[in-house]
């Protein structure tokens, strides 16, 4: 008998539904929400509203991609946390009130573990390029930035993470600084095609262990740039290309330190990268590059799986719908935790 599962995404300002069947993605829809842009940021409140907009028209046509009719699907996967509370109430509502109208299981997913296990979506069953347990994954995001050592889909033990804040809220912090918008991580990764990684240098952490730390880069790059403007107002428009590249190349590079170290002292070097940041073509030379001189086995997401998307939720969901770990319908949403 096929295990058909709707996975089910709304933990930031992206609405997204998927379908795996038999471990096999059939269909994955996102609907974005524009209207933070304007704001400089995610807005929750507008989060939420836009969720309840989208999420029966997001499911409809993941299905209807799929070809799948909801009386075939063997359980709902979402999203239970972290992420925003408003907007996470969308997805777990739901995903509750639509495994109980049809009668199916309900499945938890952390949205970390799902970032993590997006490396076993596969998009035909002839798709083998997942990695070996263990391997070594960085997850880097807006709001987190782990190294996590993944012994099973059920098994990830987190070997060190941000103190303060997290590499892609730097990205988007500098971004917002020097005037150029938000996101500020596809901004970014795009000038910084344009410049020179090594025109400015901005204050690197001494963390201990493989911990890391990005307020100190932020207020650096900030204070550099106030000084700099004070001599020249046209300063970011004269040098922003030099900026965003110098900005990724020392963030690329305390990511790429750490994780060094990891895959040295532990011995595995199947390493892969996850989340948000992992789009940045900064971090996925790096990632190449560490590949041919240190012997690394790499995988990267296809850019589509970077993201928040439900594909992730859905493979998540599959790996705990064959374990029979399923999710009662009193479990409530969270905002906060962590990859225990």
């Amino acid at each position: 008998m096929d295990t058909i599962i709707l996975g089910i995404e709304s933990s930031c300002d992206d609405t997204s539904a998927a379908v795996i069947k038999n471990g096999v993605l059939l269909s994955s829809v996102i609907a974005s929400q524009a209207v933070h842009e304007a704001y400089g940021g995610v807005v929750p409140e507008l989060a939420s509203r836009a969720h309840q907009q989208n999420i029966v028209p997001v499911v409809h046509e993941a299905l209807k991609r799929a070809g799948v009719t909801k009386e075939q699907l063997s359980a709902v996967a979402f999203t239970r946390g972290p992420g925003l509370m408003g907007s996470l109430l969308v997805g777990v509502s739901f995903a509750k009130g639509f495994a109980r109208a049809l009668d199916i299981p309900m499945v938890e997913v952390n949205h970390l573990q799902g970032h993590v296990l997006a490396h076993f979506i596969k998009e035909s069953e002839d798709a083998h390029n997942q990695p070996n347990y263990p391997f070594i994954c960085l997850l880097v995001s807006g709001g987190n930035s782990q190294i996590i050592r993944v012994n099973a889909y059920n098994n990830m033990e987190v070997l060190g993470q941000t103190i303060d804040d997290a590499a892609g809220e730097a990205i988007d912090k500098c971004s917002k600084v020097m005037g150029l918008g938000y996101p500020g991580g596809p901004i970014i990764d795009k000038l910084a095609r344009q410049g020179n990684p090594k025109a400015f240098s901005f204050s690197k952490p001494h963390i201990p262990g493989y911990d890391y730390s990005f307020s100190g880069l932020k207020t650096s790059f900030l204070y550099s740039l106030r000084d700099w403007v004070k001599e020249d107002p046209d300063f970011v428009e004269h040098h922003k290309t030099d900026l965003a590249a110098s900005l990724e190349h020392t963030i690329v590079d305390i990511l790429m330190d750490k994780l060094r170290k990891v895959v040295k002292d532990t011995g595995i070097n199947e390493v892969a990268v996850a989340g948000g940041v992992s789009a940045n073509n900064g971090l996925r030379n790096a990632f190449h590059e560490h590949a041919q001189k240190y012997g690394w086995k790499i995988y990267i997401p296809k850019f589509g799986y970077t993201t928040d998307n439900a594909a992730m939720i859905a493979i998540t969901g599959y790996f705990k719908f064959l374990d029979k770990d399923f999710c009662s319908i009193d479990k409530p949403a969270y905002s906060r935790v962590t990859i225990k």
